[in-house]
């Protein structure tokens, strides 16, 4: 009887302490408490709620930003292919300027290397 008294004792003791924790437990979730500050919004965040993060103007739609990047793309080669014209227009004029019958001058060959890489940009640019 003696061994008995004290087991009894704490299991009456553990099930009372959960009989009491439970329903604290149970509302802990529950409560939020409120906020002591209001939150903010961001001065980035865009005035329509329903547009697009970011976009606060008018709707792009995939017509116009196709023909924007189109324009851009053409510009950039016009202007590529100027530079083209010039490089290749020095190039003739340093050729010209020297001796054929010896060997050719790495700068010019420098310079005819630098006109094959722009052609080709121009060229990858085009196949956009």
């Amino acid at each position: 009887m003696k061994n008995l008294l004290p087991g009894l004792f704490m299991g009456m003791a553990c099930l009372s302490g959960m009989l009491i924790a439970a329903p604290v437990a149970m509302e802990a979730p529950q409560e939020r408490p409120t906020p002591v500050f209001k939150p903010v919004p961001s001065p980035n965040a865009p005035k329509n709620q329903n547009a697009p993060s970011g976009l606060d103007g008018p709707a792009v739609t995939p017509e116009n930003s196709r023909q924007n990047i189109d324009q851009q793309n053409q510009t950039e080669i016009r202007l590529q292919v100027q530079r083209l014209y010039a490089m290749a227009t020095e190039l003739k004029d340093e050729v010209d300027n020297t001796n054929s019958n010896t060997v050719l001058n790495l700068a010019v060959l420098k310079r005819a290397q630098e006109i094959e890489k722009l052609a080709k940009q121009i060229r990858d640019r085009a196949k956009k």
